[in-house]
């Protein structure tokens, strides 16, 4: 079954660019571009998997129309994966808090965005990794008490500790020697630069093996 994409951006060659390299792939589709409060409005209507939300857009931004998105209305929610031109911190933590999934810069290669939109689909949240440092720094650092992202709750005991080795700065190769079992797929994740960094675990640590 194909990944139904709604890119929502108002710069049309952007859209464009998008659309060209998602329909290459067999197992995504592009039901609808939009922008703003019409991405809000075709979301509701067209209920795509996952939609590429851009933040800066005229009367409506990104991250209201996210926060839009998740206060009701939809039937099914779908996973939102930010994409911006802007590496900012702030921008980071508001779409997180709005309820995004994931977060990327629109200069990644194609195929590190392709892999990203099948990661949100299947559940999984993703940061682009020059923002999970700045991320976990802010987090360890900042001791004001505020509420996690709406997708934080529905993690597993599992993929807690999981993410908790990642906040450790443990690499995924370390993550599975950590873990006694074969490596396979975690969440949440990080995006790193090359395909190889998408390779992840999804065990349990051992009981029997901690680092200091």
């Amino acid at each position: 079954m194909s990944i139904a994409i709604l890119i929502a951006d108002d710069q049309t060659f952007v859209r464009t660019g998008f659309r060209m390299i998602l329909d290459a792939e067999h197992d995504m589709r592009v039901v609808a571009e939009a922008n703003g409060a019409e991405a809000v409005e075709a979301t509701r209507r067209l209920r795509p998997d996952v939609v590429l939300m851009d933040i800066r857009m005229p009367r409506m931004d990104g991250l209201e129309a996210t926060r839009t998105l998740f206060a009701g209305g939809c039937t099914e929610t779908p996973r939102v994966l930010t994409l911006t031109t802007f590496d900012l911190d702030e921008y980071v933590f508001d779409a997180l808090r709005a309820g995004a999934s994931g977060f990327l810069l629109k200069d990644v290669p194609p195929e590190q965005l392709i892999a990203g939109i099948r990661a949100v689909a299947q559940g999984e949240a993703l940061l682009v990794s020059s923002v999970t440092p700045r991320l976990i720094e802010s987090f360890v650092n900042d001791h004001r008490i505020v509420d996690p992202p709406p997708a934080f709750g529905e993690l597993a005991e599992r993929e807690h500790e999981i993410l908790t080795l990642i906040a450790r700065g443990l690499s995924n190769a370390e993550i599975a020697k950590e873990c006694s079992c074969p490596r396979r797929r975690s969440r949440p994740r990080s995006r790193g630069s090359s395909p190889s960094s998408t390779s992840t675990t999804g065990c349990r640590p051992s009981s029997s093996h901690t680092r200091p």
